[in-house]
C-alpha cells in the first residue's frame, strides 16, 4: 500500500515538472526590446567609408552578437533625397555585437541607414533608421 501511493506520488510529481517545463519555453525579450545605435554619428563624405552599428538589448543593456543582418539601405531621405541611395556592403565585424558595413557617401548631408535583422531565438525582426551625417 506505502508502494502505491509512493508510486503515484512520483508519478504526479513527474507530470508536474513536465507541464513546467513545456510552458516555460518561450522568449525571454521581445523583438521591441532591441536597437541598432550608430558608434559614430558622423563620417567624412567620400568613397569607401566604414559605418559601425551596435545591435542592443535595451532591457540588459548589452550587445547582441551573430544577428542576422538581411536589409539594408544608405540614402538621403533626411535631406529630402531618398532617391539618391548607394550601394553598402557588409565587413567582418571585430568587437561582440557591433556590424560595420563599407558605402560610398556622394556628397556631404544627412544620410539614414535602414536595418533590418532576426535575432537568434526571437520572433519578428528588428528594424530601426538611423541617421549618419557626412561632412566635407
Amino acid at each position: 500500500m506505502t508502494t502505491s501511493r509512493f508510486a503515484r506520488s512520483l508519478r504526479g510529481a513527474l507530470i508536474a515538472v513536465a507541464v513546467i517545463g513545456t510552458t516555460s519555453t518561450t522568449a525571454f525579450a521581445d523583438i521591441k526590446d532591441y536597437k541598432f545605435e550608430l558608434v559614430d554619428q558622423t563620417v567624412q563624405a567620400g568613397p569607401d567609408k566604414v559605418i559601425a552599428v551596435k545591435l542592443i538589448n535595451t532591457k540588459t543593456g548589452k550587445p547582441v552578437p551573430d544577428a542576422v543582418i538581411f536589409a539594408t539601405r544608405l540614402d538621403m531621405t533626411p535631406d529630402g533625397m531618398q532617391e539618391m541611395a548607394t550601394k553598402i556592403a557588409p565587413m567582418p565585424g571585430s568587437e561582440h555585437g557591433v556590424y560595420r558595413f563599407k558605402a560610398t557617401f556622394g556628397m556631404a548631408g544627412r544620410w539614414q541607414l535602414s536595418l533590418g535583422a532576426k535575432v537568434q531565438g526571437e520572433d519578428g525582426t528588428v528594424e530601426n533608421k538611423l541617421v549618419i551625417t557626412a561632412q566635407k
